[in-house]
């Protein structure tokens, strides 16, 4: 085996052991992943909430028993592929050893090692983009007509799993058009590759005629409730963090595209940059969207910087410029992830406070961070609603009702009986049981809603109870209410349809 390829597998593994040390048992899934792993049960090809690859993969993750370990394997899977990529691309760029250290070096110790803790459609989104900037750096190579093709199947699968890839597209064709590439757009095969993409991405689009393009009515939503806040400075700000340990790499790769004489072909790379990041910052996006654009990028600083460090007494530096990514990597160790218990946090919660990682979308400061705060409570809701349904009569017609997704999707994931709670938020929308007839219900009401609950709802029900709480101080759920109505005084099945038909209204 050669040496190159040991040190590959040595990343790689290093990569995976990371993922699942810099996670701790005292946390649960993530509120997002409970929604993800539900979708299993309702294969279709779109959703509310996302296009259908995640669907597939959690499917497949149910198969393998839906355990921790595999639910945390793919993230971690994605983002060993996106160093893989890197790796060669640099090959590709006839970068040494060192370069290929330096630029798996600056990929490991990224950002990318939070974002592959939590099984979300962004870390293949990542992926996605970085095997298309690899593809495109191929073409440019070759000129080999396959890999427009290639280029269409990676977009149209990266589309199916996350319609941000189109912000990879708005910024690359203006580079191509003002390059000398534009020629790319007389060629005949661009226009059957990119009739392969669409036929590929077709069912998703049929889907959203079908159900009114809410792709389009979630971006209006998450424009007027999140990015309305956002503030473009923060997302410029931000950039930097991203990739801290790798900023010289990456402004490197900056001056190579353009000044860097075996680059000169590549020019568009760094166009195709500015043009995204403009997009990005037009559209309001938020920070984390762009993470995608920079392992390539790595990918020509390490080359460049590899090339200028190779003689004299410059080499003596190639050691410092790999440490320094894992140096800048330490701080960020101690604070950035999930692996410090809740009290540990509340103990040391001055350097918390000073990073601003305490304050939650409310603009409030609480005692964890808000992400860590939506890994916990959730099993002690599940299991607390199996013990009430338990002991409900006719439980088979009782509805399970949440007030949010993560509450439907996390009674779902624990729960060991054959219940399915259901919720007006997300996706749930679409998946009530509306064939059957419901004597009891369920309630899961958030915190600030609980107090009228039982005056709103035991009118329609012969006997009403608040039943349970959840009790956790450090979750982002403390204080969920758990209510109990049974005997139906009407069918409530109308009030489900007419709440359900609001809201698609709305949409």
């Amino acid at each position: 085996m050669r040496r190159k390829t040991i040190i590959l597998i040595g990343f790689i593994g290093l990569k995976f052991f990371l993922q699942y040390f810099l996670f701790s048992s005292d946390y649960e899934l993530h509120r997002d992943e409970y929604l993800h792993l539900d979708q299993a049960n309702h294969l279709a090809w779109g959703y509310l909430s996302v296009p259908p690859l995640t669907s597939w993969t959690s499917y497949f993750i149910q198969i393998l028993g839906n355990s921790f370990f595999w639910i945390k394997f793919l993230p971690a899977l994605y983002g060993a592929l996106t160093i893989y990529v890197v790796w060669k691309a640099i090959e590709e760029l006839n970068g040494n050893l060192f370069a290929l250290i330096l630029g798996a070096t600056c990929v490991l110790f990224s950002a990318l090692l939070r974002l592959n803790t939590l099984y979300q459609p962004n870390s293949f989104d990542v992926l996605s983009w970085t095997v298309l900037y690899f593809i495109l750096l191929k073409y440019i190579k070759t000129d080999d007509t396959k890999w427009l093709y290639l280029a269409a199947i990676a977009f149209a699968i990266g589309f199916l799993n996350k319609y941000n890839i189109a912000f990879l597209l708005i910024g690359l064709v203006p580079s191509l058009l003002i390059t000398e590439h534009r020629k790319i757009f007389l060629k005949p095969t661009l226009y059957f590759a990119i009739l392969v993409g669409l036929v590929l991405i077709l069912p998703n689009l049929v889907w959203q005629y079908n159900n009114n393009f809410p792709v389009f009515h979630h971006l209006k939503e998450l424009a007027e409730t999140q990015l309305v806040n956002v503030n473009r400075f923060d997302f410029l700000k931000n950039q930097l963090l991203f990739f801290m340990g790798s900023l010289i790499v990456i402004f490197a790769s900056f001056y190579a595209l353009l000044f860097y004489k075996p680059f000169n072909k590549y020019r568009l790379f760094f166009f195709s940059f500015i043009f995204t990041l403009i997009a990005f910052i037009y559209f309001k996006a938020k920070d984390y969207y762009a993470i995608g654009i920079y392992p390539i990028y790595i990918a020509f600083g390490s080359v460049y910087i590899a090339d200028i460090l190779k003689d004299g007494w410059r080499k003596y530096l190639q050691p410092v410029a790999i440490a320094v990514p894992i140096l800048l990597f330490i701080p960020i160790y101690n604070v950035a992830f999930p692996n410090k218990s809740p009290e540990y946090i509340v103990q040391h919660s001055e350097k918390y406070k000073k990073l601003g990682l305490l304050r939650w979308e409310d603009g409030k400061d609480h005692l964890i961070p808000q992400d860590f705060a939506d890994m916990l409570g959730w099993k002690e809701l599940a299991l607390k609603v199996d013990s009430i349904y338990s002991k409900i009569p006719n439980k088979e017609k009782t509805l399970i009702l949440c007030d949010n997704y993560g509450q439907a999707g996390a009674i779902n994931y624990y729960t060991r009986q054959k219940i399915k709670a259901v919720s007006f938020n997300a996706d749930y929308i679409e998946w009530f049981d509306l064939t059957k007839s419901y004597l009891n219900l369920i309630r899961i009401k958030e915190v600030n809603q609980t107090d009228s609950e039982l005056k709103e709802t035991s009118p329609f029900f012969q006997n009403s109870t608040f039943a349970d709480s959840i009790t956790n101080q450090y979750a982002r759920e403390f204080g969920t209410g758990i209510f109990v109505f049974t005997g139906a005084k009407i069918d409530i099945r109308q009030r489900i349809k007419d709440e359900i038909a609001e809201k698609k209204n709305y949409r």
